[in-house]
């Protein structure tokens, strides 16, 4: 089969998936090899939230993508850079200075990574025609979605897997949250000597039981006190940066979230709400030691998280603890705590593994960076050749420059600009607020307007039944989509994806307890925006569409962006001050602006239909 000719299933799933893995991997599995490597919170948030900046900025190059080289030139070129960056994090996380060596190649990977979506997305609208774009919108988001599950999920598995066989053998105790207990929390020992020829690690209990009904909230703290101070005196654990140092709340939170806030605030009624009444959950106490001495300057970590059950158990300390020849005859301590809104029978399982930490996330790297010299291979072979993929500029100098600017003068001074930046700044504007408060709503407790879930339960919902009704709507508005064009779709869609945030304005003033209720509430909403966001997905591609459609395409996901920062940022300061059930009014009340702007979009009618062989697209 022909380049010209190659279906687009051969390839579209795949350059999807290699878009998402390495974002992920930056965004979320740096920060969980690092949590693992001893780096400590604090400076985990401020250097790794940095790595986001790439893909913020990536509209101010993309027309360097557009003008040099070809959409499909850039994407090899670029799945090779990721392949090398994560070698270089793979061969860098074993040396002593691993924090800023790989936070370098972390950085390349970010940077290679924001512009293969810029390329991928270009080389997308070149290879497709109008009907194929609409019809694997669907496709490529859920194959995107894929490797966020991969990255989030498999590839932390298996670097758990390597922590597990390199090592000592892992720690495993189970917990379980009872109703029927007396509220009383005690402190295990040890019933025996530990020592032993050979080394491990082990538990004052592997079975324990947390009562679900509520000690005082004095005790509760006073034991998580000294569990905390017992380690860290100890050695076991390192003092954490973020605990002892008060963060600076700024001018607005000192103006605006102070005297205007509780002003507001009293005019909404609110000025007499408490925000909880609730003790925190009970917690449950393991020691740990270790059984042998280690030798003169090793150290042995032991790293302790929830393989499986309910995640409204959490762990609170000694997540990570280290023992080294001074230290290995005292106790260490592991604290897990219950929700507050628990209130059920639950178990969850626990496991410690001491393996060799940097050897398991070297060969992690090592693995990833040969998937993506596959995806390099296979890529630069199966991707097909456009005619229309080609150089705009073939050497620098001069007319470079100007065409670089000239690329962003054309976008601004496109037909129909200022209807098409109202609706890409504006079309999500409730949507920007939802997605922050959501969570936070099903969690906090019903005292304060909240569902008074818990982390499990907020969890199942949004992980199982949101992620899947998400993925349906969006392969379902691809394929009617391709049937009838973007501008046929666009009112049912943008219906599709803001009146469902009445689901809201509903949970928010009846708090029901039902979780099927709420399930299907969140089911219909998550189907709602998968459906409804491929109509802003389909009307980028199509205002794109020109001679700098890349540089174009990566200037509307900016602004995609903008629109979605700005009003998420103010939205929780909304919330504080008229409550949760007037926030989801307000929030329907924001997706009217967005209605205004389709009156004034103008769109193709065929924009999106498959053409017949005597009507073919435009530039055939």
């Amino acid at each position: 089969m022909g380049s010209k000719n190659r279906s687009p299933w051969s390839w579209v799933p795949t350059l999807y998936f290699a878009q998402g893995i390495p974002y992920v991997i930056v965004m979320t599995v740096s920060v969980i090899m690092y949590k693992r490597l001893g780096i400590s919170n604090a400076d985990i948030a401020l250097y790794t939230s940095w790595l986001y900046l790439p893909w913020v900025i990536k509209p101010l190059w993309s027309p360097v993508v557009d003008l040099l080289k070809t959409k499909r030139w850039w994407i090899v070129i670029m799945q090779i850079l990721v392949g090398a960056g994560l070698a270089g994090v793979a061969f860098t996380i074993p040396v002593p200075d691993f924090f800023q060596y790989t936070l370098a190649f972390f950085w390349l990977l970010a940077f290679s990574s924001a512009t293969h979506d810029i390329a991928a997305d270009g080389f997308y609208m070149l290879a497709l025609d109008e009907h194929k774009q609409a019809y694997f919108i669907g496709i490529r988001s859920t194959f995107y979605r894929v490797a966020m599950i991969t990255g989030q999920g498999l590839l932390i598995i298996l670097a758990g897997f390597f922590e597990t066989h390199t090592g000592l053998d892992p720690i495993e105790f189970t917990v379980h949250a009872r109703p029927d207990q007396p509220a009383e929390i005690r402190v295990p020992e040890f019933g025996k000597e530990v020592k032993s020829d050979e080394m491990a690690f082990v538990l004052t209990s592997d079975d324990f039981q947390i009562p679900t009904k509520k000690a005082e909230r004095a005790t509760i703290d006073s034991l998580i006190q000294w569990t905390e101070s017992e380690n860290l005196a100890n050695g076991f654990v390192l003092p954490e940066k973020s605990k002892e140092v008060k963060q600076d709340d700024g001018l607005f939170a000192t103006y605006v979230s102070g005297p205007l806030k509780e002003k507001l605030k009293s005019a909404f009624g609110r000025d007499e709400v408490v925000e909880s009444t609730l003790n925190p959950g009970n917690i449950g106490i393991v020691g740990v030691r270790l059984t042998k001495k280690p030798e003169t300057g090793e150290t042995v970590v032991l790293n302790t998280g929830i393989r499986r059950g309910d995640e409204s158990i959490k762990l609170i300390e000694g997540e990570r603890i280290e023992v080294n020849p001074s230290n290995w005859q005292e106790t260490a301590w592991v604290v897990v705590q219950l929700d507050s809104k628990l209130d059920e029978a639950t178990t969850a399982f626990y496991e410690g593994r001491s393996g060799n930490i940097p050897l398991a996330w070297t060969i992690t790297f090592v693995i990833l960076a040969g998937m993506f010299l596959v995806f390099f291979l296979y890529h630069r072979f199966i991707l097909p050749r456009p005619a229309s993929d080609n150089a705009t500029v073939h050497a620098e100098g001069e007319n470079l420059f100007s065409e670089f600017f000239a690329t962003f003068k054309s976008f601004f001074t496109k037909e129909n600009i200022g209807p098409a930046l109202a609706f890409l700044l504006l079309f999500r504007l409730g949507e920007s607020q939802i997605v922050k408060l959501a969570s936070p709503f099903m969690l906090d407790a019903r005292e304060v307007g909240g569902l008074g879930l818990t982390t499990g339960d907020v969890g199942l919902i949004y992980g199982t039944i949101g992620i899947l009704a998400l993925t349906l709507g969006g392969i379902l508005g691809g394929l009617v989509a391709s049937k009838h064009g973007l501008k046929f779709w666009l009112w049912p869609m943008a219906f599709a994806m803001n009146l469902p945030n009445l689901v809201f304005v509903y949970l928010s003033y009846t708090t029901p307890q039902s979780m099927w209720l709420i399930s299907a509430s969140v089911a219909v909403e998550q189907f709602g925006y998968g459906f409804g966001f491929t109509a802003y997905m389909l009307y980028m591609i199509y205002f794109a569409a020109g001679n700098h459609k890349t540089a174009h395409y990566a200037i509307c996901t900016g602004l995609m962006a903008l629109g979605m920062m700005i009003p998420g940022m103010i939205s929780g300061w909304i919330q504080e001050i008229v409550g949760y059930e007037n926030f989801f009014i307000w929030v329907v009340i924001c997706t009217i602006p967005g209605f205004i702007v389709l009156k004034f979009l103008k769109i193709d009618p065929t924009f999106g239909i498959k053409k017949s062989p005597l009507n073919p697209p435009k530039g055939e």
